[in-house]
């Protein structure tokens, strides 16, 4: 076993639970379709907060880790709650609660948002993240940890770089071969 420890430039695997406050399971590596969280240290790849808690850990370690909200993804905005008129989308006879779709803002920025609503001509979106206004609850077993290649950290500087162009960030695994839906007006 390696006495590396995560710090800034290493490759870490690890296993974990995520939990919301009541106990709920969110996500897991073990789960159905889960499996180990791997990234190089220090390059926004996880939450902030559970990032800096990774900080020192050792290949075997185990941890709790209670991420607040604002450490994770953010606080609920309602603001980010929206209207578009039906007639916006690409498909607007098919759009359906539970979608999930890529809208472009005035100034060329992509956002995911999700439908919540369909009502007539109107569609009613949230473009919060799943997660946000959540403490999360992360059960952690670091795997392994070792030196990173050179070129996995000029991917993940790479990755970093995009991210700031990119609401969701280098590990967003949305699907983003579609027509961006124009933002709609904000609901009252």
């Amino acid at each position: 076993m390696s006495d590396l420890t995560i710090q800034p430039n290493v490759h870490v695997t690890l296993d974990y639970d995520l939990r919301a406050d009541d106990g709920e399971l969110l996500d897991a590596s073990e789960g159905e379709g889960g499996e180990p969280i791997r990234y190089i240290h220090g390059y926004g790849m996880l939450v902030p907060g559970l990032e800096a808690a990774l900080v020192g850990l050792r290949t075997g370690d185990e941890r709790d880790i209670v991420v607040p909200a604002e450490a994770g993804y953010g606080e609920r905005d309602e603001a980010l709650v929206l209207e578009i008129e039906r007639s916006e989308f690409p498909e607007p006879d098919a759009v359906e609660e539970g979608d999930e779709f890529v809208a472009e803002s005035p100034d060329g920025d992509e956002v995911v948002m999700n439908v919540i609503e369909v009502k007539g001509a109107a569609v009613v979106v949230d473009a919060n993240h799943p997660l946000a206004g959540m403490t999360l609850h992360y059960k952690v077993k670091v795997r392994e940890v070792r030196e990173a290649t050179a070129d996995e950290v000029e991917r993940a500087a790479a990755d970093l770089d995009e991210a700031h162009e990119h609401v969701h960030g280098p590990d967003c695994d949305h699907d983003h071969d579609h027509e961006p839906v124009a933002l709609g007006r904000k609901l009252n």
